[in-house]
């Protein structure tokens, strides 16, 4: 016989101090996925999804690596329950992604050219000052800024 799954979810200990936040931004995703996109280029209306995805992951990334406030329970907890991008999490610790903004802005594929996102070039060496990312709506997440 099958077993039967449920909706209980056991929360490792810590979980009561990040929760509130943690809510707080998914109350901030579902606004920002039902906000209208009337007026904006194809390309703008994921912005503010991504945006606050960046701020949830870099939420937990803080808590458990720069401040060590969470068990790493608690963090794999996060990453397993959709709480933050494990992937994201993966490339901030590598150098010279420590301010990265999404995984789309790295990918050759997505890009002119088989080359990064225009978000990646320092802001000393590009020619335009003013720059947003197509993809996310970045305006610079190179490391050396």
């Amino acid at each position: 016989m099958p077993k039967v799954k449920t909706n209980r979810v056991k929360y490792p200990e810590g979980w009561e101090l990040i929760e509130p936040t943690l809510r707080e931004l998914d109350a901030k995703m579902r606004e920002a996925e039902m906000d209208t996109h009337d007026g904006k280029r194809k390309c703008e209306t994921l912005w503010p999804i991504f945006k606050v995805s960046h701020q949830r992951s870099r939420y937990v990334y803080d808590l458990y690596y720069r401040r060590k406030e969470i068990s790493k329970e608690l963090y794999e907890f996060c990453l397993d329950q959709g709480y933050a991008d494990r992937s994201l999490i993966a490339k901030w610790k590598k150098s010279g992604y420590e301010r990265l903004c999404c995984l789309r802005c790295i990918q050759p594929r997505d890009h002119n050219y088989g080359t990064t996102c225009v978000c990646r070039v320092p802001k000393n060496l590009r020619e335009e000052k003013a720059v947003e990312c197509v993809h996310c709506g970045c305006q610079g997440c190179a490391s050396g800024d």
